[in-house]
């Protein structure tokens, strides 16, 4: 069986409620067959123009039923009535409704975008469509560099793309001199000849006299009807198109390329925009290099002090030691451990400050008795001289070690300090060496601002007390060094009968720094991270603006065959283009305030982790605050965005 190409029965569409409702369309039944020029005619308000929403599927009747070759259109969903409007109609608006940001040809080419067709083809027809309109000069002019008669034929061209079956043309000729009217009608008149159905709506009766059947419609009604005049052109069902629509790949390539022309159309306002992102990326940026500097540093503090000690600290655990009020540990302690498997240096230590003279020359520095196994616990070597040994502290000697701040501010050769006298504590000492230069520690503290002295004769000449600050432990077989700690522990436990000291290794002081460490860079990271909050507010802000902008433009895509999907892809695409210029941007600014710190002293890490990491937050960003506009977007409704302003 055969179905009349349009068919409507009974159909009615009212807007508003109760006593404000408006009845557009009252009832209105029509069957329209292929290969047709019919004029639909009426005043303003007479319901023609809702009729031909209705036609062109871009509007749904209240009531009643309308069929495309017997396809009941009330059961298609927005996506296939997408595919309808593709696949059967081509539209001619009254003001035309071109993008005004793309050349003549991308106008052209819009429907055929969105019927999956290749850029070469969409080219290629619309320069041809074009060319046959009388336009082949003016393929890359805008909108307005043409004028109304010129853009109406590129309205022309849109339409017939992708050989649409079906012609709207709604009120053509009302914004068009006579001139131009005759030639768009003349147009007309050979397309339906070449056997396309042309459904021309004008409130001109003369204009309407041009088609082969005039319809008048008042107040929602059909009044008259001329009736069907049989025409049968070459071709006339040929014109049937069943493209699916474009591949996503297209889809994204279409949306990167406009999200490019919208961004440039308003250069301050997308400056700005970027601008919150930009920030946000490189604080994120700068803040994480910041945070895993400042660890790199602490931890290799730690690290050179070497992996294979453990540190014995007097008084209880949990207790803190207050001056000289814990005195818990003994050299007999240091030397019991001294014994034990696995043990390479015992290191007792007591800690204290003094006053150096040297001539007239006072200066104050902390003074650390030590024993001669030091170096090898402290992994720290001497730049002039030698340690003290073992001897010398068996017989008390009075020599000291000094680093070279202390060195620096006693001596004005600080090579030529080795063999000379110091008075400390009021006895003079004999100046055994100088240490190698360690720097600043973590913490700030100058590590060659000190002295070392015997621990024998620290206690007696300086300290004055036959206890111990500290016990350092250095191991021989590190993957014993738990072991040697439970033996330790032991050990003390047996010689003091309780637990009054605490016994720590460096595997434990490290990982509690690298926890601090990693707290303070996720601290930092979060705080940059409401930069970046921040600029992803303003992508929705200017996502959601560009939607109020570019309604029409919308309407206009929905009504050559854009699905939901394709509005939403487009958006979507949009938001990630500014988050992921904002990101690039970003990542290159934090970048380069990362090696302006590092000329200026500060330890920066810069690895690529926290960049990707920036860059894909900045796409997340543009993502996630995109998605609400985008939603908006594709969920307008045709005829409303048509009309919007």
């Amino acid at each position: 069986m055969t179905h009349p190409l349009i068919e409507l029965h009974d159909v009615t569409r009212y807007y508003g409620a109760g006593d404000t409702e408006v009845r557009a369309l009252d009832g209105v039944s029509l069957t329209i067959e292929p290969s047709e020029f019919v004029a639909i005619v009426g005043q303003s308000g007479s319901g023609k123009s809702t009729l031909m929403n209705i036609l062109g599927c871009l509007d749904r009747p209240t009531g009643g039923s309308y069929r495309v070759r017997g396809q009941d259109v009330s059961a298609l969903d927005p996506d296939e009535l997408a595919a309808m409007r593709r696949q059967t109609f081509g539209f001619i608006f009254q003001r035309y409704n071109l993008l005004a940001s793309v050349s003549a040809s991308e106008n052209v080419e819009l429907p055929a975008v969105y019927a999956g067709l290749s850029l070469q083809e969409r080219r290629d027809k619309a320069a041809e469509l074009l060319e046959r309109l009388g336009l082949g000069e003016r393929i890359d002019h805008k909108p307005g560099q043409l004028s109304g008669g010129q853009q109406q034929r590129v309205a022309v061209a849109r339409a017939l793309v992708n050989d649409a079956e079906v012609i709207l043309a709604d009120e053509p000729t009302g914004a068009l001199d006579s001139g131009s009217s005759a030639e768009l009608l003349n147009l007309l008149e050979s397309l339906h000849e070449s056997g396309r159905t042309i459904i021309l709506i004008t409130h001109d009766l003369n204009v309407a006299q041009r088609a082969k059947r005039v319809i008048e419609i008042h107040d929602g009604k059909i009044i008259s009807d001329s009736g069907v005049s049989p025409h049968k052109a070459e071709g006339a069902d040929g014109y049937r198109y069943t493209r699916k629509g474009p591949s996503p790949i297209v889809q994204v390539i279409e949306s990167v390329k406009m999200a490019f022309r919208s961004l440039r159309a308003n250069l301050f306002r997308t400056a700005l925009t970027l601008l919150g992102v930009v920030i946000g990326v490189a604080a994120v940026v700068a803040m994480l290099a910041i945070g895993q500097g400042s660890q790199k540093e602490v931890m290799a503090r730690f690290e050179s002090m070497g992996a294979n000690l453990l540190f014995v600290r007097p008084g209880a655990p949990g207790t803190r030691m207050r001056g000289d009020a814990i005195a818990t540990l003994t050299l007999d302690d240091a030397r019991a451990l001294k014994e034990l498997d696995n043990v390479l240096a015992v290191v007792p230590s007591r800690s204290g400050s003094a006053t150096f003279r040297i001539g007239n020359n006072d200066y104050r520095s902390s003074v650390e008795g030590v024993s001669e196994d030091w170096t090898i616990a402290q992994n720290r070597g001497l730049k002039y001289g030698s340690f003290f040994t073992a001897e010398d502290s068996e017989r008390r000697v009075g020599v000291v070690v000094l680093g070279t701040t202390t060195a620096g501010n006693l001596f004005d050769n600080v090579e030529g300090a080795v063999g000379q006298y110091v008075f400390l504590g009021g006895a003079p000492f004999e100046v055994a060496g100088i240490l190698e230069e360690r720097g600043a520690s973590s913490w700030g503290q100058d590590q060659d601002d000190v002295a070392l002295v015997p621990i024998t004769t620290g206690m007696m000449r300086i300290f004055g007390q036959n206890y111990l600050s500290s016990i350092t432990i250095a191991v021989d077989d590190t993957d014993k060094i738990a072991d040697t700690e439970t033996e330790a522990t032991n050990l003390l436990l047996a010689r003091h009968g309780v637990e009054d000291f605490q016994l720590r290794n460096t595997a434990s002081i490290l990982e509690s720094v690298q926890q601090t460490q990693n707290s303070f860079s996720i601290l930092l990271g979060s705080v940059a991270s409401i930069s970046l909050l921040v600029g992803g507010i303003g992508v929705m802000n200017i996502m959601l603006v560009s939607v109020s902008e570019r309604t029409r433009e919308i309407g206009v895509r929905m009504a050559t065959g854009a699905r939901r999907s394709d509005i939403l892809t487009q958006f979507v695409v949009e938001a990630l283009v500014v988050g992921g210029l904002g990101g690039i941007a970003g990542v290159l600014i934090g970048v380069g305030v990362c090696f302006i710190l590092m000329q200026v002293g500060m330890t920066i890490a810069i690895t690529p982790t926290p960049a990707i990491l920036a860059f894909a937050s900045a796409l997340a960003t543009g993502l996630v605050f995109g998605l609400l506009p985008a939603r908006k977007a594709s969920r307008l409704d045709p005829v409303a965005a048509l009309a919007s302003e």
